[in-house]
């Protein structure tokens, strides 16, 4: 039991500080918001590296492309939607965030209660239940913020209930990307950045995976 009681409390410790950071540097000004993002690729780069190096050895050279593919452009993406024609606004870059981590915590909490069908050979903890509901409580609840928080009504809330959809959608997607390359590394964590949770990957594989549909979605179709 105190293991157990160590173990939950270096987790919310940690989770504490990475809510703290990532808050500060969403909000500070410019300058601490883009370092946050750079700060995160240079962390998810180094991971990746590691993992593909793993996996194939001395050829890992060869796919250093899809690491500006998969990390590099992604994370450029969330600081270009942060800042348009050099005015900093964090309301995008938020709502994939807090879309991600609802859709996580949501589909977590639905498919340990109630999830019974397994979603994918890749993540067996994974659930249809779970992530169904993950997704509809995500979708509900950033549709409700956009509608009613002041700072978000200069979007219509149809916006916000797209790009939850698409953060829910391709979020799941790149959740179970990092599983299969942490599978084929015979890893279980990309890393130990975070105590109790991981590395960088761990953390931010959703976000790589949604940022640029969010991108297209808002710079075409918006």
């Amino acid at each position: 039991m105190a293991i157990n009681i160590q173990t939950f409390r270096v987790r919310t410790l940690t989770a504490l500080v990475f809510v703290i950071v990532m808050l500060a540097g969403l909000f500070i000004n410019s300058i601490s918001f883009i370092s946050l993002f750079i700060f995160i690729m240079v962390g998810c780069l180094y991971e990746f590296v590691k993992i593909l190096k793993r996996i194939n050895g001395d050829r890992f050279l060869y796919y250093l492309p899809l690491a500006l593919i998969y990390i590099v452009m992604p994370l450029l993406m969330m600081i270009d939607l942060g800042i348009s024609e050099n005015i900093y606004s964090p309301l995008i870059p938020c709502s994939i965030l807090f879309s991600i981590w609802i859709n996580d915590s949501m589909a977590y909490l639905v498919g340990s209660f109630i999830g019974k069908t397994p979603f994918s050979k890749i993540s067996p903890k994974k659930t249809w239940e779970g992530t169904i509901g993950g997704a509809l409580l995500c979708v509900i609840v950033i549709a409700l913020a956009g509608h009613y928080i002041p700072a978000s009504k200069s979007i219509h809330w149809q916006h916000w209930f797209l790009i939850a959809v698409i953060c829910a959608v391709f979020g799941t997607f790149g959740d179970l990307l990092e599983s299969k390359l942490k599978r084929k590394a015979d890893i279980k964590d990309s890393g130990s950045f975070m105590p109790g949770h991981g590395g960088f990957l761990d953390r931010f594989d959703s976000l790589l995976t949604a940022t640029p549909f969010v991108w297209v979605y808002i710079y075409l179709l918006f």
